[in-house]
């Protein structure tokens, strides 16, 4: 083959690497080559100053050929609530604040849901509000070392920010369980599990973690508390910076 006809093809392949990446998804995996959670965050999201964030109980909204268990919304909300409140860097909303604030609002759907969500950030005085929807919540169905059907869990959360009304980050979660024998792959939660098939619950705040642990690596987040000043030495200890 001619020179000419290395360009020629070097060139295709070029055009045709471009145009896959135009194509690609915006969400991006958190760990792994075949993450269970993958997550978007706009580019600005270091400049955008967070301390206060409610969470708005996710809504439901099943995928085709999907279900959502009757509890999922206030067990996810809880998962969600819980986690949170272990991280350091920001302040929750209490609930209790967030179900007052709810109940003088309008129903939320799936037509109103980021309306609403920043409706709520307001009335609680929040930085942000964290909302999404359930896709799946299926419990399994059998005992923990004998299941017929596993455990399902797919669900979509948002982080609006309260000033500019923006979407700055997303996050979206799915798994089933499988048996170890159809993914080798996932051996370490095998073991966590003993080996036993687990409930949706548990699903769902493995989930959980991973999408907060990743939401707050992202944030930008205003803490608020005592500052020290370092100490003034004289003398041959002085500072050198002085």
């Amino acid at each position: 083959m001619t020179h000419s006809g290395f360009a020629t093809i070097r060139s295709a392949l070029c055009a045709a690497a471009l145009l896959c990446a135009s194509c690609a998804p915006a969400w991006m995996p958190v760990i792994g080559k075949n993450p269970d959670v993958q997550v978007q965050a706009v580019r600005s999201i270091k400049t955008v100053r967070i301390r206060e964030i409610a969470v708005m109980p996710p809504i439901d909204a099943p995928a085709p050929g999907s279900s959502v268990a009757e509890g999922a919304s206030d067990s996810l909300a809880a998962e969600l609530q819980a986690k949170m409140a272990l991280e350091a860097g920001w302040q929750m909303v209490p609930e209790s604040d967030v179900a007052d604030a709810l109940q003088k609002m309008p129903p939320t759907t799936a037509a109103n849901l980021q309306q609403n969500a920043i409706e709520l950030g307001h009335r609680v005085l929040a930085d942000a509000v964290l909302y999404g929807v359930i896709e799946t919540y299926k419990e399994r169905v059998g005992s923990d070392y004998a299941a017929a059907s596993p455990a399902s869990v797919a669900f979509t959360l948002h982080l609006v920010d309260i000033k500019s009304g923006q979407v700055i980050w997303s996050a979206h979660f799915a798994k089933s369980q499988k048996a170890l024998t159809e993914n080798v792959f996932d051996l370490v939660a095998f073991v966590q599990n003993s080996g036993r098939w687990v409930r949706a619950h548990e699903i769902a705040a493995e989930g959980v973690d991973k999408a907060i642990e990743d939401l707050h690596k992202k944030l930008n987040l205003q803490q608020e508390g005592p500052s020290f000043a370092l100490p003034q030495y004289e003398g041959k200890y002085e500072n050198p910076q002085q």
